[in-house]
């Protein structure tokens, strides 16, 4: 993920704590980034990138989604009603996104 955070040309939008590649991998936060647009099996457009802990992300016009560690997505805004998981992804495309049409939430789960 950190590769592809260093070579898109997405427009970014980074929240949550500073990235620690130092950190102790027991440690380490879940990074998600979800972003707008899908062409094709690349995932791009508008992206937000989220490194942090357990909680639940506000992700409106989400398309598609990676993430380093499990997570769920749902189809209305509070992480509620019809949930997926990441691991269960039924379209994968490049650079280990998910197509995830409809997403309006992220969970976020405890690392």
């Amino acid at each position: 993920m950190l590769h592809w955070l260093a070579t898109t040309d997405a427009t970014l939008t980074i929240i949550g704590d500073p990235i620690n590649p130092l950190a102790p991998r027991s440690a380490q936060n879940t990074m998600v980034t979800y972003c707008s647009s899908r062409t094709q099996n690349v995932c791009g457009g508008a992206c937000t990138f989220y490194n942090g802990g357990a909680t639940c992300l506000n992700a409106p016009n989400t398309n598609c989604l990676a993430a380093t560690h499990n997570v769920g997505f749902c189809d209305r805004a509070g992480c509620g009603h019809s949930c997926n998981q990441l691991s269960t992804c039924g379209t994968r495309l490049d650079d280990g996104f998910c197509f995830t049409p409809g997403t309006r939430s992220i969970i976020v789960p405890p690392a």
